[in-house]
């Protein structure tokens, strides 16, 4: 399972997450258009700054996150 993966990156990266469950809410899933999953969106401003859809391992995603402080 990759949520336990992105909570620990989250909390070892100082990084706040939202996870949305695209199939309870498909509008959101509509706005930034997730087509697989899992994605990772980054948004500043209302602007997607960073996206990917796959796993990665938990290493990469502290590495990722970690810009976005």
């Amino acid at each position: 399972m990759f949520k336990p993966v992105v909570q620990q990156a989250s909390a070892e990266s100082g990084v706040g997450i939202n996870f949305i469950d695209v199939d309870q809410q498909r509008d959101i899933a509509m706005k930034y258009g997730v087509t697989s999953v899992p994605t990772i969106i980054v948004e500043s401003t209302g602007n997607v700054i960073y996206r990917n859809s796959g796993v990665m391992s938990k290493p990469q995603l502290i590495q990722v996150l970690s810009q976005f402080r």
